[in-house]
């Protein structure tokens, strides 16, 4: 098939542009290269993937709707969307939140125009977030909960996502799968997440923060792991349904092509077990700062996959001690350190 991933220059985009070409897929791939984090770092990873004959990029902006569409009209043959670019990060959200509603509203409108446009689409397949669950205290988090208490504005922005999808869905017919990524890990990851975060400070002797005084519990999700359960769900677009009579609708109990689900480790784990392990690796003891729970961050996180597990036949595979051996050794010999 010809793909057309968005986001394609980022930490999940590019392993997953990766793995379909391994596959034999097309890919095309569209990201703004935009400077939220280290673009040269973006650069290398799609130089990983500029070598290879399946894959043609595009420099375009998903919130510029004649640009996108032009990479539509240059590519009737595609089959396939997997939706990931987005303007990333729940405490930026703090600080420029306009930028969520361009990106993440925005941008995602375009993608559904755009999507509704190729006659040959199977399925749109699109990144949401473990963040829209916010406030919700029952553990694990179950993917037919009603989604009612975001605690930040990006969590608000997926969830929105979420709705417009499912609308589009009742519009057109399209088949659509939402997937709600739980902190995502591993080499070639963002530097502005945990692991990255953690290890720079640590091999530069410099302290690291540690919110919630440390009482954080996350489900830590390999990279590998995530590609498998995206590509799973490509294959497996959702079709029209009558709702399970007596039953509340839900985002999987709906007459409607359109799925939400969760892509997670299915395993909660404590933050200081996860420094316990990067200093393990690296061999030394992390100065430790002490913070306070920040505003928009919620204390954990847990995702429930038996939708996932039964629908695409998603099953992680990596534990967290491995997974981190694994970045810390990408970390070193990325940076020559």
């Amino acid at each position: 098939m010809t793909i057309l991933v968005t986001g394609a220059a980022g930490f999940i985009g590019s392993s997953v542009s990766k793995k379909l070409m391994e596959q034999g897929h097309k890919v095309v791939g569209i990201d703004n290269l935009n400077d939220y984090y280290d673009v040269t770092l973006k650069e290398a990873r799609l130089a990983r993937l500029q070598n290879n004959e399946l894959f043609t990029f595009y420099k375009v902006d998903i919130k510029d709707k004649d640009d996108v569409f032009s990479v539509i009209e240059k590519h009737p043959d595609i089959e396939g969307i997997i939706h990931l670019a987005a303007q990333a990060g729940v405490r930026y959200s703090l600080i420029n939140p306009y930028a969520y509603v361009e990106t993440n509203v925005m941008g995602h409108l375009v993608m559904l125009e755009a999507a509704i446009k190729l006659d040959g689409l199977k399925h749109f397949v699109y990144a949401s977030s473990s963040s829209v669950y916010g406030a919700n205290d029952t553990m694990p988090f179950n993917a037919n909960e009603r989604i009612i208490r975001p605690v930040s504005l990006y969590a608000a922005t997926k969830a929105s996502d979420e709705l417009m999808t499912r609308t589009y869905s009742h519009l057109h017919g399209l088949p659509a799968t939402g997937l709600r990524f739980f902190t995502v890990y591993g080499p070639w990851g963002r530097p502005d997440m945990a692991a990255f975060l953690f290890t720079k400070a640590i091999l530069a002797g410099e302290p690291i923060e540690v919110f919630n005084s440390g009482d954080m519990r996350r489900d830590f999700t390999y990279i590998d792991d995530i590609v498998s359960g995206v590509i799973a769900t490509l294959y497996n677009p959702p079709e029209s349904s009558q709702p399970v009579k007596g039953q509340q609708p839900t985002p999987n109990n709906d007459h409607v092509p359109h799925r939400v689900y969760n892509l997670g480790n299915n395993n909660t784990e404590s933050l200081m077990d996860f420094i316990g392990i990067i200093e393990k690796e690296l061999g030394v003891e992390a100065q430790k700062h002490m913070k306070p729970l920040q505003a928009g961050d919620v204390p954990e996180t847990y995702a429930d996959i038996d939708l996932s597990r039964n629908a695409v036949g998603f099953e992680p595979k990596t534990r967290l001690a491995e997974g981190l051996k694994n970045f810390v050794a990408w970390y070193r010999d990325y940076y020559k350190v």
